[in-house]
C-alpha cells in the first residue's frame, strides 16, 4: 500500500521505506556488523539509474568481509587446522585444479572433515551443515592454492583496494 508523501509531490513510500520518486523507484542495501573485532557499515542506495556493476562491486566488497568471518567462526567450532593439513599434504599447486577437485572429493580429505564435524556435541542436522561448510572451506582453499579465483571478491575492485592493504598489513 502506497501513501503520499506531503514532502514532494509525485514522491511516494509504502510501508517497508521504499521511495518512489516521481514513479520511479529507490531501494537501499544495508549491511552493519557490530561484533568482536568486525565494525562495518556499508551502505548503496539504487536507483533506476545506478550501474548494475557498481551494485555487484558493493556485493562483492560484502563478501571479502563475511567470507573470512564464516571460516573465523568455523574455526572457532571445528578444527579447520587439520584441513588445512589435509590440503597442504596434497601439494597442490599452479596448474593443479583438476587434481584439487578430486582430492578434496577423495576419501582422505573426506576423512579428516568427518573426523572434526561427526562429534557427539553436534546433532544430525549440525553435523551435516558443519560437513557442507567444512568441504566448501577445503575446495575454495584448494583452488585458491591453485591459483584460482573462485570468490568474487578477489576480482581487482577498486573499492577494495584499501581493504585489501589494509588486511595485508595486519597478517
Amino acid at each position: 500500500m502506497l501513501v503520499r508523501d506531503i514532502q514532494g509531490e509525485g514522491s511516494f513510500f509504502n510501508k517497508a521505506g521504499h521511495i518512489f520518486l516521481g514513479g520511479k523507484m529507490e531501494g537501499m542495501i544495508q549491511f552493519i556488523a557490530n561484533y568482536e573485532d568486525w565494525k562495518i557499515i556499508k551502505k548503496i542506495t539504487i536507483t533506476d539509474i545506478t550501474d548494475p556493476l557498481v551494485i555487484a562491486e558493493f556485493l562483492a566488497s560484502l563478501t571479502y568481509s563475511t567470507d573470512d568471518k564464516i571460516e573465523n567462526n568455523l574455526r572457532k567450532v571445528v578444527e579447520l587446522d587439520k584441513v588445512d593439513n589435509a590440503l597442504s599434504a596434497l601439494g597442490l599447486g599452479k596448474g593443479d585444479s583438476g587434481k584439487a577437485i578430486e582430492e578434496v572429493n577423495s576419501r582422505t580429505v573426506n576423512k579428516v572433515i568427518n573426523e572434526i564435524t561427526k562429534l557427539d556435541k553436534f546433532s544430525g542436522p549440525v553435523q551435516k551443515e558443519l560437513m557442507q561448510l567444512c568441504k566448501i572451506y577445503a575446495t575454495k582453499k584448494a583452488l585458491k592454492a591453485c591459483g584460482i579465483m573462485n570468490t568474487y571478491h578477489e576480482a581487482e575492485l577498486p573499492n577494495l583496494k584499501r581493504v585489501k592493504k589494509a588486511k595485508a598489513k595486519k597478517e
